[in-house]
Order: structure tokens, then C-alpha cells, then sequence
């Protein structure tokens, strides 16, 4: 996955350097976007993804069946650790979402354009990603077909939600994060799908394009109410990148479990969140703009950018962990430092050192940018953070239960497999690459209407009498 022959973009000036490459115009960004929608055909490697996410979905089926059939009891939770992998797999889930709020919301009122180009991969893979999360908690409670108690919705008997219940803050955090980044990530769909609706030979295409697209016709009346929809719809989620991640922190903090009573949580995990979103960005966006030959769009810049906000958190991160340790001996309590003891020294030790290697010591390579520049640098990167966050949550959640207050209550904790849940987190695979698989096969991946602007305001700005303007 090495790129122009060993030549660094920072060779060719990269900060300097235009976000599209190559010569382009508005004709050709709709050729090579809208094509891979509605003429050409899949390559080799989105088959093969799709086979995997069918089996993947094949587990979670069976094992969602087994489970509803027999009960949480299928799953590895016992007395102390209730929590176990429902809850892992539910914090590590809606972190890898909050990248695509970060990038669609907060990039484009700071009027960053490198977010461009990456915006709606990163909008639908959070999309998926709540999918996949939002199932955890439901399926914790043991009986999901009585899910609705938790909605306080008008009835009779005037029986009402447990507000102080961290599961009902996580009912409302979860759901207004997926309505509100559904709504932005449709509202940017609307101008692409009129695109693929007048460029469409097909006529199922051509009326389901047309019904999606709403009757836009891109008239300036059109674009007036889309820009002010979409700044309105960026500014409802901005502060959801603070708030859900810090909400579902707080479902640890509320309690008094060594390890989790602590004011640090909002912030850690709302980096951590931020941290794993966009390794997990980079790991769909690098194969993916190879594989269809987007490269011109999705720059090397683009990379560079992502690989300085995954370190900038994991900086964060790795200070949370040290702040961590910290606490527990300046606190001088005897429970925390306990804790701390078991984390360096006690049954999950392999597993806290591996979290320390992963999150704190292995993204200090992006300090260099020859691996910032390296596709494969990155990509192994990304991977050995999706890796850790997911190791942050274990060593917080069911390593925090298995040794609290009293030694006689202590116990450990083994997830199961068959059935159980390994099967049912690596089913929950099955609806993410699914939805990712299918996102790309039938919808634009990169904005065109984006792009175009973008390639607008790049011509612009190269232009000698603009220049002059801009100096004067």
C-alpha cells in the first residue's frame, strides 16, 4: 500500500498541496463518483467483504436467537462481574460513531475542507456503528420485547422510567444521536441523489433515486434552505460528540466501584471516543479508495490530517491512563489502590500491559511522517487502536467488578464463545460491514455536490487575479 514511489507528500509541499488531485472538472467528479453507483461493476474484494459480513451475519442471527431463547444466562456475566461483553461491545461501538459526528458537524463549522472527501463514510459508518451498539443494552436488560417501558410514553397505570437508571440515559443519548446523525447524513445525500436521479438509465434507479432526492432541482431557493438545514442539523450535533460519550462515562461514574468513581471519565472517554472513530475511519477509508480508485479525492492529505487527530487524542488517552494510576495513589485509598494493583500485577495483567502498548506507546509512531505517509503504516496503526480502545473497555468494565470491596465477593470473568458472547459480538460485524457494503454499492461514498464546491473554490483561489485580491 506504498504511495508515488516513495515520495512524501511533504516532498511536494503538503501543506501547500490542493485537496483534489489531478485535473477535474464538474463533468468528470460526477463520472467517477456517480459511476460507481450506477455503471460499474463491483471489484473482486467487495464480494469478498460481502461474503464475510453475510457470515458473519449468519452468527449473529443464530446467536441472537439462542440468546432470546434461553436468556442472558448464554453469556459470561455472573456475580460480581454483571457486565461483561454486552457492555464492552456497547462503549466500543458508539465510540467508532463519534468520528463521523466529528468530522460531518464540528469540521464543517470550523470550515475545514479536508473534511470533504471522508465526511459521509465516516457519517454512515456511525450510522452502523449506534446499530450495532443500541442492541448491547437492550439485550442486557433480558427481556427486550418490554424495551418500550423505558420510553416515557403516555399510559394509563401513570408508570414512569427510573430517570436516576443509567439505562434510560442511555435510551435517550443513543437514540437522539442516531435520529439527529440520520438527519445529517440524509440532508447531505439529497443533492447527490437528484445527481444519480437525472444520470440514472435504469428505471427502478431512476424513480428510486427521484423519490429519495424529494424534488430537488437545484435551484438557489433549493440550496438556500440545504445550506441553513445542514449548519442547523451541524450545530444540534456538535454537542453531541461531548454529550453522548460523556453520558454513557457516566453510567460508570454514578457508581461506587473502585476504578470507575472518578470525574475523569467524561473527558477520557469522550477522547477515547474520538480516538478509536477515526482509526476505525482510516481502516474502512484506505482500502476502500483503492479498491475504487478514488485516490485523487481522498488524498495522502486527508491521511495526514486523520493520523494527527488520532495522535492528538491518543495523547489524551494515554494521560488518562496515567492520571488513572495517579489518583489511585495520591487518593490513598485503599480500594483504589487495590485496584490499580490488580491492573499491573493481578489475573488480567497480559491484558491491561497489552491496553498500554496498543493506545499509548504504539500510535507515538505518528509523531513521523513517513508513517503518517505510509498507507500501510497507518493502516497497522488503526488496527492495533481499534484493538486497544476495545481492550480499555474490558479492563475497565469486567476486570473493575471482578475485585471490589470485599475479597469474599471477588470472582473473575470468562466470555463465552459458541453461542455466546464471541459469536454475538462478531455477528454485530455482520450488520456493520453489511451496511458499509451495501452503502457503497448503491450510494454515493464521496459527495459530489462537496466536491464540486470544493474544486470551485480551489480554481478560484488559483486563479492570478484571485490571489492578487487576496493579498491586496
Amino acid at each position: 500500500m506504498s504511495e508515488m514511489n516513495g515520495k512524501y507528500p511533504e516532498d511536494m509541499g503538503l501543506r501547500d498541496a490542493p485537496m483534489i488531485e489531478g485535473e477535474h472538472d464538474y463533468g468528470t467528479v460526477t463520472d467517477k463518483i456517480g459511476s460507481i453507483v450506477l455503471d460499474r461493476p463491483s471489484p473482486r474484494q467487495w464480494y469478498i467483504w460481502g461474503g464475510i459480513a453475510g457470515i458473519c451475519l449468519g452468527s449473529f442471527l443464530v446467536s441472537f436467537c439462542w440468546l432470546i431463547y434461553k436468556g442472558v444466562g448464554v453469556w459470561g456475566i455472573n456475580n460480581p462481574c454483571g457486565w461483561g461483553f454486552d457492555i464492552i461491545n456497547f462503549v466500543w461501538w458508539i465510540g467508532i460513531g463519534h468520528a463521523g459526528t466529528l468530522i460531518s458537524a464540528i469540521l464543517l463549522l470550523m470550515r475545514q475542507r479536508w473534511r470533504t472527501s471522508i465526511n459521509r463514510l465516516a457519517e454512515t459508518m456511525t450510522l452502523f456503528a449506534v446499530c450495532c451498539a443500541g442492541l448491547f443494552p437492550l439485550l442486557h436488560t433480558g427481556r427486550p420485547w418490554v424495551a418500550y417501558w423505558l420510553v416515557p410514553y403516555p399510559n394509563a397505570l401513570a408508570i414512569w422510567p427510573q430517570f436516576r437508571s443509567p439505562l434510560v440515559w442511555d435510551v435517550f443519548a443513543v437514540t437522539t444521536y442516531l435520529t439527529v446523525s440520520a438527519l445529517f447524513w440524509y440532508v447531505g445525500l439529497v443533492p447527490d441523489l437528484a445527481t444519480l436521479r437525472d444520470k440514472a438509465k435504469h428505471k427502478l434507479a431512476k424513480i428510486g433515486m427521484g423519490i429519495m432526492a424529494m424534488g430537488w432541482r437545484g435551484s438557489a431557493a433549493h440550496w438556500h434552505r440545504y445550506e441553513a438545514a445542514y449548519l442547523a442539523l451541524a450545530g444540534l450535533s456538535t454537542p453531541l460528540v461531548l454529550s453522548v460519550h460523556s453520558i454513557v462515562s457516566l453510567d460508570f461514574a454514578v457508581s461506587i466501584v473502585p476504578g470507575w468513581h472518578t470525574t475523569i471519565f467524561p473527558p477520557y472517554f469522550v477522547a477515547g471516543a474520538v480516538f478509536a472513530g477515526f482509526a476505525m475511519v482510516l481502516l474502512l477509508v484506505i482500502p476502500i479508495r483503492k479498491w475504487y480508485g478514488v485516490a485523487d479525492f481522498v488524498t495522502m492529505r486527508h491521511m495526514d490530517w486523520m493520523a494527527k487527530i488520532m495522535l492528538a487524542t491518543g495523547l489524551v488517552v494515554f494521560y488518562g491512563y496515567l492520571m488513572e494510576m495517579y489518583y489511585a495513589w495520591y487518593s490513598g485509598n485503599q480500594f483504589e489502590i487495590a485496584l490499580a494493583s490488580n491492573r499491573l500485577s493481578g489475573d488480567y495483567k497480559f491484558w491491561y500491559y497489552a491496553l498500554i502498548f496498543c493506545n499509548g506507546l504504539a500510535p507515538q509512531v505518528l509523531w513521523s511522517k513517513r508513517v503518517r505517509h505510509s498507507l500501510t503504516g497507518l493502516f497497522v496503526v488503526s488496527l492495533i487502536v481499534s484493538i486497544g480502545m476495545w481492550l480499555e473497555r474490558f479492563v475497565i468494565i469486567p476486570v473493575s467488578l471482578s475485585h471490589d470491596f470485599m475479597p469474599s465477593a471477588w470472582g473473575g470473568y470468562t466470555p463465552t464463545i459458541a453461542f455466546g458472547d464471541v459469536m454475538f459480538f462478531l455477528g454485530t460485524f455482520g450488520i456493520f460491514l453489511g451496511g458499509m457494503v451495501a452503502f457503497v454499492r448503491i450510494l454515493p461514498m464521496i459527495p459530489m455536490s462537496e466536491i464540486k464546491h470544493l474544486l470551485h473554490l480551489e480554481k478560484h483561489e488559483s486563479h492570478p487575479a484571485a490571489q492578487a485580491e487576496t493579498v491586496a
